[in-house]
């Protein structure tokens, strides 16, 4: 059965508004698949917190996200419906699952009220991940709205982190924040994790706000409206290029899990969401996912992603059309090829390498040649060229590797040849590791300039450094274009219509 993920109760349809101007979080309201569903068909009701590694936009406008991801494919594998529908802030949220109006509330939720390990069901390690969720929710904050409520076991975790505005002070210890405000956001069970230090601290002043995303709370710090706030830190990994005046200061509690709020009542959904997570955490699935959507930006330097931001104000709008054409000719997203581009020669049609290669996607001449690119300082040719080859890459890449994988491969053999790229998956294997995994063949890539592995090569030496350096700056890049930058027409039409 095909996805089908709705969206419910028009109130929501203001939110993806509201977040994205707040907060740079487009979430797309409307059906992802509009055909209705058999009347007969069992449905399964999510009410979300947004966030920008939760529930968001993905490439092709539709919803994306860890906690998407997840409870889609759960939805899925038992032939249900998937109704979704937006929370205007983390009480509603609770108050729809307590009240039975949702049956799972989820969106970057620390586990609260009290939950028990409940047999050996799920496992060693998803008892360990209760354990350490019932001893930090002793002084939830939340615990009358969270009481009723069942909670299932961790499926992510973060610690959270104090954030600061770069233009005022940056305290290094609790010390330093005597008589401070410190905005926090509330009803999100992050408040255990937080208990510490309120002990310890009681001249600080700890402030729950209620926010529709995380990520308008780190706007408000970066723009200087607040001074300190406390985020889950892989939320302020995902905004760090995004909002460019706000820096972690320290961490600011233990690690927590997060997990998803079960309606009271509901033991079986909630067993069978267990069973889901740990069987996924069993077979590696759960790992890769929260690879894609919580790996740290860390290859674009802060100050790079500023003078990005402001070239993509300056100078994008006149390579855009270009992009989008690209994209028509060869399948491949306009804002990663704008990505490429702009990792490969900032945009300039005339960049030129102490190498040879040469344009707007940095082609050799070689290369040139095979696409047919006749004027490698045309930028519409080089770009279409470019995505072409992309394209090819990922074609001869095994049908068995799935997306993002295949993509962040392909750009590997963008960098480094198709046949170095192969020698790193070989190496891979030999390493008891995923050679279909870019988490685990970009591992291997650095061995192909130690004589130790290229002797035994089929294509000998290469700088293997370069593509995972390549990659790692397109996906921060990419990174910030997927929170900047609308899908085009007609796609971009379809999704204001909606509104």
């Amino acid at each position: 059965m095909r996805d089908r993920t709705c969206i419910h109760r028009p109130q929501y349809l203001r939110l993806a508004g509201a977040i994205a101007i707040a907060a740079g979080v487009l979430v797309m309201p409307g059906c992802e698949q509009p055909p209705a569903a058999p009347a007969q068909q069992a449905s399964l009701s999510v009410v979300v917190r947004p966030g920008p590694t939760t529930w968001f936009a993905g490439p092709n406008g539709h919803a994306s996200g860890l906690d998407h991801d997840l409870l889609t494919r759960f939805a899925r594998e038992r032939g249900l419906v998937l109704k979704v529908a937006f929370a205007d802030d983390g009480e509603s949220l609770l108050e729809s699952v307590a009240n039975g109006e949702a049956q799972i509330g989820a969106g970057g939720l620390f586990a609260g009220g009290a939950p028990k390990v409940r047999g050996s069901a799920r496992g060693a390690q998803a008892g360990a991940t209760h354990a350490r969720v019932t001893q930090a929710s002793i002084a939830h904050a939340d615990a009358n709205d969270a009481a009723a409520l069942s909670w299932t076991s961790g499926y992510d975790a973060a610690e959270p982190v104090l954030i600061y505005n770069v233009d005022g002070y940056k305290p290094k210890r609790w010390d330093d924040l005597k008589d401070a405000t410190i905005a926090y956001p509330a009803h999100t069970g992050i408040d255990p994790l937080l208990a510490g230090a309120r002990l310890a601290h009681p001249g600080i002043r700890f402030k729950a706000v209620d926010v529709v995303s995380t990520d308008v709370l780190i706007a408000r710090v970066s723009e200087g409206a607040i001074d300190y706030a406390i985020v889950p830190s892989r939320d302020a990994s995902a905004a760090r290029n995004i909002h460019l005046d706000f820096d972690v200061a320290f961490p600011a509690g233990p690690r927590g899990d997060f997990a998803w709020a079960v309606a009271p009542g509901d033991e079986s959904l909630r067993d069978a969401l267990d069973a889901f997570i740990a069987r996924l955490r069993g077979d590696g699935t759960l790992a890769r996912l929260a690879d894609r959507y919580n790996a740290a930006p860390d290859e674009v330097e802060r100050v790079d992603a500023g003078v990005f931001q402001d070239r993509i104000r300056q100078l994008l709008p006149q390579w855009r059309r270009t992009f989008v054409e690209a994209q028509a000719q060869s399948g491949i997203e306009w804002r990663l090829l704008a990505a490429v581009a702009y990792q490969e020669s900032q945009w300039d049609p005339q960049a030129t390498s102490e190498t040879g290669v040469r344009g707007f996607m940095q082609l050799t001449a070689d290369t040139a040649r095979g696409l047919g690119v006749a004027d490698r300082l045309d930028p519409r040719s080089s770009a279409i060229g470019a995505a072409r080859y992309i394209a090819d890459l990922k074609s001869k890449l095994p049908a068995r590797i799935a997306e993002p994988d295949r993509t962040w491969l392909a750009l590997a053999a963008f960098n480094i040849g198709i046949g170095h790229l192969e020698d790193a998956r070989i190496l891979a294997q030999r390493n008891k590791l995923n050679p279909d995994l870019w988490s685990d063949v970009r591992k291997m890539l650095p061995l192909l300039a130690d004589p130790r592995y290229y002797l035994a090569a089929k294509n000998g030496y290469a700088r293997g450094g370069m593509p995972v350096a390549f990659v790692g700056r397109v996906r921060g890049y990419y990174d910030i274009l997927l929170r900047t930058q609308s899908a085009q027409p007609p796609l971009l039409q379809a999704s204001l219509a909606l509104r």
